[in-house]
């Protein structure tokens, strides 16, 4: 039974031994290959590449606004035809009220008495991915996706419609079709873009009561890239 007992704590023991230095070696090799893959962002052989975009969108249905809209995103060009980078903006909005905003409400005054306001700024941060549609040397076309959120700069609540928008974060997708026109033939990562974009906000509409709404817009954008 002691030899039986032996033999089972000496393979227990072998096994432990072994497997703290397997483990040992992966981590051993994963320190190893960090370096390789932190040098091609340093030397810049990941291709680093960055974007300025200015564009101008009109929201459609009930909820009537137009936003100014200027970001820029950093990234890398992974591949010929494939860009993912992170990217910051600013969103200057001006919403319209309708008409018969503040009719049938109890206290027409609402708003005032709030400090509501038509016009406001929104932060968007956002993850961008860029795919390109033919070579770099000539015009070629290209779609982007930008997702992330969006936030109101503001405590104050913004009139639209006939009521207001009231949160401080939002969901933000930005898609967009366009052309990209190349400026340095010795250069060809500089470039302009004239694009179509569609943009969606999801935000909290108060009117008698909270709710869920969706603001929709279609725009217009111009960019730099290099």
């Amino acid at each position: 039974m002691k030899i039986k007992t032996y033999i089972y704590g000496l393979a227990l023991m072998l096994v432990v031994i072994f497997s703290s230095q397997t483990a040992s070696a992966q981590y051993y090799e994963i320190a190893n290959r960090i370096p390789s893959l932190i040098q091609p962002a340093i030397s810049g052989s990941m291709r680093y590449k960055g974007f300025v975009d200015l564009g101008y969108s009109k929201t459609l249905g009930n909820y009537n606004a137009d936003f100014l809209e200027v970001s820029t995103s950093q990234g890398f060009q992974y591949t010929s035809w494939f860009y993912m980078g992170v990217g910051i903006g600013a969103d200057v909005l001006f919403a319209h009220k309708n008409d018969n905003w503040g009719d049938g409400w109890e206290d027409p005054s609402y708003g005032k008495d709030h400090g509501s306001m038509t016009t406001a700024v929104m932060l968007p941060l956002f993850t961008d991915f860029r795919f390109n549609i033919g070579g770099n040397k000539g015009a070629s076309f290209f779609i982007d996706l930008k997702l992330g959120c969006s936030f109101l700069l503001s405590n104050k609540y913004i009139s639209i419609g006939d009521g207001y928008l009231t949160n401080q974060e939002y969901f933000y997708l930005r898609p967009s079709l366009g052309i990209r026109i190349p400026t340095n033939s010795k250069n060809p990562k500089q470039a302009f873009d004239l694009g179509v974009s569609y943009k969606l906000l999801t935000s909290n509409y108060w009117n008698s009561r909270s709710r869920d709404i969706t603001l929709n817009s279609l725009g217009v954008t111009v960019a730099y890239e290099w």
